[in-house]
């Protein structure tokens, strides 16, 4: 289910707030991971995957106001792989 389905489901049932934030999440060259939330504008770093969803955590609470949070925070891992052909 797409995030437009899920934030449309969610009005659709009297629930104003989205149900769910995706965020995409790729290493990154210098090491550590950088999250990006797809549709809106937040965007977090940390050096470990435990570390990183703390800050996503967090960074969603600070960029929502209260009683608007997404119920769910979807991490999406990205993984470049280069093999010789």
């Amino acid at each position: 289910m797409g995030l437009r389905a899920v934030t449309s489901s969610a009005r659709r049932n009297g629930d104003a707030r989205m149900s769910e934030v995706v965020f995409v999440v790729e290493e990154s060259d210098e090491g550590g991971f950088t999250a990006v939330a797809i549709g809106q504008s937040i965007v977090t770093e940390a050096d470990s995957v435990h570390e990183l969803r703390e800050n996503v955590r967090d960074a969603v609470h600070c960029y929502y106001d209260e009683g608007e949070v997404p119920k769910l925070i979807r991490l999406h891992f990205v993984r470049d792989e280069v093999i010789a052909a």
